[in-house]
């Protein structure tokens, strides 16, 4: 009877050592097969930035993907796998979203400085930012101060703030893009998006100079093309044209 105890107690700390040891990862999704699983995997990940794969001299880019407020995970698994190229190292940020942006700004600029620093090979950054994670990459624009390019892409993103969240954190979206800088607005049909609906105005409309603007289509796939469907969409895009 203390025999069979014990090995169910050692069955137990094998499972859950397992599971503390598993290790996110692009490869990660491939064997889960499960985007849901996949996306739950990223979003129990501790606040910071997170490779999800292993470096090597070939990738010039360091490719940072931002979540937006109460993301399951699962909308970044398709987009994730399909912008994994050879020149891009693929991270995942992982923030709290329940708060104003403006500390994870901060601590996502460290990060960034900190792997540049451990791969000297990186010579440019692109942050790519879902709905509140767009509004922070965009914000974040205004924090850069590396001399080294930074392109942003900005989808479905509530630019010109949300109601009194906007004055609680004292948001305000920049003015222009910066010198050695590029921001692309990619821009949900209103009607179409969940998040936005049911809004009397679009809160993705916001003018920022020398900024780019694009209006995403009705359909993706055959599918109405709305606020979690967006980042594959531009993810296509942004493949056609890197």
């Amino acid at each position: 009877m203390i025999q069979k105890r014990f090995l169910v107690i050692l069955f137990f700390i094998f499972v859950i050592g397992c599971s503390e040891n598993k290790v996110v990862s692009l490869d990660y999704f491939i064997e889960e097969n499960d985007v849901f699983e996949s996306g739950e995997s990223l979003m129990n990940l501790s606040f910071g930035l997170h490779l999800l794969e292993e470096s090597n001299l070939n990738q010039n880019t360091l490719l940072v993907s931002v979540h937006g407020s109460a993301s399951r995970g699962y909308e970044w698994i398709y987009p994730l796998q399909t912008l994994n190229n050879e020149k891009n190292l693929v991270s995942f940020f992982r923030w709290n979203d329940n708060a104003c942006p403006g500390p994870s700004i901060i601590s996502l600029l460290e990060f960034i400085k900190d792997k540049l620093n451990q791969n000297p090979y990186l010579n440019r950054v692109e942050l790519i930012g879902h709905s509140y994670g767009g509004l922070l990459v965009t914000d974040f624009l205004k924090s850069w101060d590396i001399e080294v390019p930074l392109k942003i892409h900005s989808i479905a993103a509530p630019l010109k703030g949300l109601g009194a969240s906007s004055s609680l954190c004292n948001y305000q979206p920049p003015a222009r893009v910066e010198e050695g800088t590029s921001l692309h607005q990619w821009r949900t049909v209103q009607e179409l998006d969940g998040a936005f609906k049911d809004l009397d105005y679009d809160p993705q409309e916001v003018e920022i100079r020398d900024s780019l603007v694009t209006r995403l289509p009705r359909t993706y796939n055959g599918n109405k093309l709305g606020h979690n469907w967006s980042i594959s969409w531009v993810a296509d895009e942004i493949n056609k044209n890197p």
